[in-house]
């Protein structure tokens, strides 16, 4: 899997960049055919926030956003989110989940 680490308007340190790759790592050991992760750090005027993106491949791209005091902590925050997308298999970009054979009349 090909993983990218992104800081914008600020630094991220070596220690929060390596947390990153293991939680990418783990995410995508729940995800069949995972292509491509990205975690991009940002600091807004209150919090600081973490962004996880999880490309699988046709089409499935799996993204959740967080806000904390701390970059880990949003981090970890977005981990939790993303974990509850991928259990339940919810899809971006057109936001359908796949379907389950069952229809409402």
């Amino acid at each position: 899997m090909r993983t990218t680490i992104t800081a914008r308007h600020c630094e991220v340190s070596g220690e929060l960049q390596e947390r990153a790759r293991v939680v990418l790592g783990r995410l995508a050991n729940h995800v069949s055919g995972a292509v491509t992760g990205r975690v991009t750090f940002d600091v807004g005027p209150i919090h600081q926030t973490a962004e996880i993106r999880l490309h699988a491949g046709r089409d499935r791209e799996y993204v959740a956003t967080a806000e904390a005091t701390d970059h880990r902590t949003a981090l970890d925050r977005a981990e939790r989110k993303l974990r509850r997308q991928v259990e339940k298999g919810s899809v971006k970009p057109n936001g359908r989940r796949p379907r389950t054979g069952r229809r409402s009349s």
